[in-house]
């Protein structure tokens, strides 16, 4: 949105969006009042922006995103090495016991305590970034969070005895629980509405791709059989922090950071940092934080405090529903057989190599599937492609689980199994896998993000840590060993969760937060959410609050008034405006 220069007398003056943004100060400015027309356009504007556009004059964004959320990656690789080594046997050797067989295995309630004490960390993790976030900023809680990796990698590198690795598994999640939420966050607050969906998607190509970096690192070392078999990929967790630190150092913060904090200039200079400038169609900065401004005191009013108790009031509470149930159906639609794959292979009958190799194809086909997520998401949107995914998850988890009960025993009967499971992750990768990040990141409001996902998030852990528990029983020989029949019991909540997902799961594509608030505000049904028009003034919370109008923007009718006195020289008489509400309103020509 262009603006015309006033006279020169004019003290403040305004010029038009590259004028404005080349001549950017960090310092404090005197304030102009929007009108309720100029916000509605630039929110217009970000509705109407196209992908290609969003890249262009939010490539900085992208790329700042991008590196935050490589954390992701060294998590989903140390995760996956906890999974993977219940069938290497030289770490078995090391830390399992001698079974009858001549083999050595880790027992089941073991392989539970290890894949929970990661889980228990991260909580942790998730309730610390909940507050530390929030007071210090995205930028200072990562570079925090991967100073504490550098250090907790000593532990399992070094760990003499299961027990010790149980300990270090514990530290290392506490940066975990960090990562698994704030490059999510930073994400959806640094990108506009048509890229939201594609950055905080992102994380879980990030995911993908650390898992298949860990099961790479596997393969290539089956031939060795010493201590460092184990202990290589341990020390390659190292590579990781130090680059991200030095990165990350560099990184704008999240400009809805500064607005919950009431800083708007420094919202206007991180957003000078994360958007393209010298362009004739630059973000007008003016306006996008006036947006922000908008939304934010929307949510003020409607939530005091900001403190987690917050988000089970009013209609909080409906959208701290929809992102812990989000979390709840992505863990409990049978992703765990995924997690555990390479050993699931082995109990289904395949030979190591062969189980190494096929979870390999497993993550391949993974990153296959989130690029068709990335298509799919922008022509269908959330909801759809979330609900036809769970459907489609049942059906091949009750395939897994037929195979168990036809002639478990045999070779290609295990292929089968493969097979199916290669299938379930290609569609949990175009899916419910990405789409659970954008659901949570998106459903929250803007100034209960934190303490949302972190309840979301933490929700997810404790259902991980209840998968951890029961999985090794089911596909362990010496518990339950129900191996692929453990199908059927992920099958069925898979379709508990559907069910849900119809009925609760709203749609948030191409809407703004202000427009989401307002959806909320109304209790607007899942269905009706994508068919609602929206005007971001319609908020009851603003409509009965004069204070709200006079402290945000200058409402239309009371604009033109102070425009009129201006022109018969009923102001102040320096040409400079009237002040209404704190704000100084000068002349505009593109107000007249």
């Amino acid at each position: 949105m262009d603006h015309s220069e006033s006279s020169p007398s004019t003290k403040t003056q305004v010029h038009s969006s590259s004028q404005r943004n080349d001549d950017f100060e960090e310092q404090e400015q005197p304030r102009m009042a929007f009108s309720e027309a100029q916000i509605k356009e630039a929110t217009q504007r970000e509705h109407n922006m196209s992908i290609p556009t969003a890249f262009r004059l939010y490539s900085k964004a992208v790329s700042w995103s991008i590196v935050l959320s490589t954390a992701v990656i060294m998590e989903g690789y140390d995760l996956l090495l906890i999974f993977s080594f219940f069938a290497f046997e030289p770490w078995t050797r090391k830390y399992g016991k001698l079974q009858p067989d001549g083999t050595y295995a880790l027992s089941a309630a073991w392989q539970s305590g290890l894949n929970n004490g990661a889980s228990v960390g991260e909580i942790i993790g998730l309730f610390i970034n909940g507050f530390v976030a929030e007071r210090f900023g995205y930028r200072k809680t990562m570079i925090g969070a991967l100073f504490l990796t550098i250090v907790f990698i000593f532990i399992p590198f070094f760990a003499p005895t299961v027990e010790v690795l149980q300990v270090g598994l514990i530290l290392m999640g506490i940066p975990w629980g960090i990562f698994q939420i704030l490059p999510v966050s930073y994400a959806s607050e640094v990108c506009p509405v048509s890229l939201r969906g594609h950055l905080t998607a992102y994380i879980n190509l990030c995911w993908v791709i650390g898992q298949l970096i860990s099961s790479g690192v596997l393969r290539s070392l089956l031939t060795r059989t010493d201590q460092w078999s184990y202990r290589i990929p341990y020390a390659l967790q190292w590579m990781w922090p130090v680059p991200l630190i030095v990165a990350i150092a560099f990184a704008p913060e999240s400009p809805w950071w500064h607005i919950r904090r009431g800083n708007r200039d420094g919202a206007k200079a991180a957003l000078h940092s994360l958007t393209a400038r010298h362009t004739d169609d630059a973000v007008d900065l003016e306006a996008a934080v006036e947006v922000m401004a908008y939304t934010n005191k929307l949510e003020e009013k409607a939530t005091k405090d900001a403190s987690i108790v917050d988000c089970f009031k009013g209609h909080n509470l409906r959208r701290t529903e929809i992102c812990c149930f989000t979390s709840i159906t992505s863990i409990i639609s049978g992703t765990t057989l995924m997690g555990n794959s390479t050993y699931f292979f082995e109990q289904a009958g395949m030979d190591p190599t062969n189980a190494f190799d096929l979870t390999m194809a497993q993550y391949a086909i993974g990153i296959v599937g989130i690029v068709f997520a990335w298509l799919i998401m922008t022509r269908f949107g959330r909801r759809p492609q979330y609900i036809s995914g769970l459907f489609l998850q049942f059906i091949f988890l009750v395939g897994i689980g037929i195979t168990g009960v036809v002639d478990p025993g045999n070779k290609n009967v295990s292929w089968a199994t493969g097979a199916l499971l290669l299938a379930f992750s290609l569609v949990y990768q175009s899916t419910v896998g990405p789409l659970c990040y954008s659901i949570i990141s998106e459903m929250s409001s803007v100034r209960l993000r934190a303490q949302t996902t972190s309840l979301a998030w933490n929700v997810y852990n404790i259902f991980k840590i209840i998968n951890g528990v029961l999985t090794p029983y089911m596909i362990n020989p010496t518990a339950w060993n129900w191996q692929a029949k453990a199908g059927f019991f992920w099958g069925g909540l898979c379709l508990l969760s559907f069910v849900w997902a119809f009925f609760r799961l709203p749609e948030t594509k191409g809407r703004t937060y202000a427009e989401l608030d307002i959806l909320f505000e109304r209790g607007v049904s899942a269905r009706k959410f994508a068919s609602s028009s929206v005007d971001i003034f319609s908020s009851k919370l603003y409509e009965e609050s004069e204070e709200f109008q006079n402290d945000l923007i200058l409402p239309s009718d009371r604009r033109d008034n102070v425009i009129r006195n201006e022109k018969r020289g009923d102001g102040d008489g320096d040409g400079d405006g009237e002040m209404v509400g704190g704000h100084r309103v000068g002349q505009r020509e593109d107000l007249v």
